[in-house]
């Protein structure tokens, strides 16, 4: 006996398009760059490294006006995390917020400079007839950083009348062109948590680039 019933028809759905799959891919991978990549720099510069411009003389001649300088700020993030102070080397070229009010007698924001370190905690700092001298555990004679340490070969004398003792956790901080610096000699000493970050590198003028 013959089956009066139709079929039921059959239906075929397309296969899937690996192409166009893979498009969708590459968009949304090019999306979540185009997103990140900014939120990557900003946290980079905040808390790694930052580019600076150099701005007036005081630290003449080692840097020039308008050198661009990079500074590495990951070792005063990690201080910050680990809540001990960021103590730099001497010597070491830092840079640090200083209140505007210290600088110009008003204001009250603050200015980012760039000195020398030349003072660490404990130490205390005599400057006299044109020369600045350190005294210390290590030294209890005294010894002169610009005449022992390499950079003081582009430093001159040292003006003012100063007799100071570095608390824990302050530093003491010159311009290497020394007539022409506003520098601890004038505001004192400055905090540990003032400071930035440090120096590593001159990347312009190319024909003048260095590393610190």
């Amino acid at each position: 006996m013959q089956d009066d019933q139709k079929s039921a028809p059959t239906y075929v759905a397309p296969a899937p398009n690996k192409e166009s799959k893979d498009s969708v891919r590459s968009i949304i991978s090019t999306v979540s760059i185009l997103l990140l990549a900014p939120v990557i720099a900003i946290l980079l510069t905040v808390f790694v490294f930052q580019s600076y411009q150099v701005d007036g003389p005081s630290m003449e001649t080692t840097l020039q006006n308008n050198d661009r300088l990079v500074v590495w700020k990951l070792a005063r993030t990690w201080s910050k995390v680990t809540h001990h102070a960021y103590i730099p080397n001497r010597g070491d070229v830092i840079i640090f917020n200083e209140s505007e009010e210290n600088l110009e007698g008003v204001g009250s924001g603050s200015k980012q400079l760039i000195k020398r370190v030349v003072g660490l905690p404990g130490d205390r700092i005599v400057v006299k007839d044109g020369a600045l001298t350190v005294y210390n555990n290590e030294h209890p004679n005294g010894f002169r950083p610009d005449k022992a340490l390499e950079y003081g070969k582009v430093i001159g004398n040292t003006s003012g009348d100063i007799d100071i003792t570095i608390n824990a956790n302050q530093l003491f901080v010159c311009g290497d062109n020394r007539p022409d610096s506003l520098d601890s000699r004038v505001f004192g000493p400055i905090s540990t948590d003032q400071v930035v970050g440090k120096l590593v590198m001159r990347i312009l003028p190319l024909n003048n680039a260095k590393r610190f």
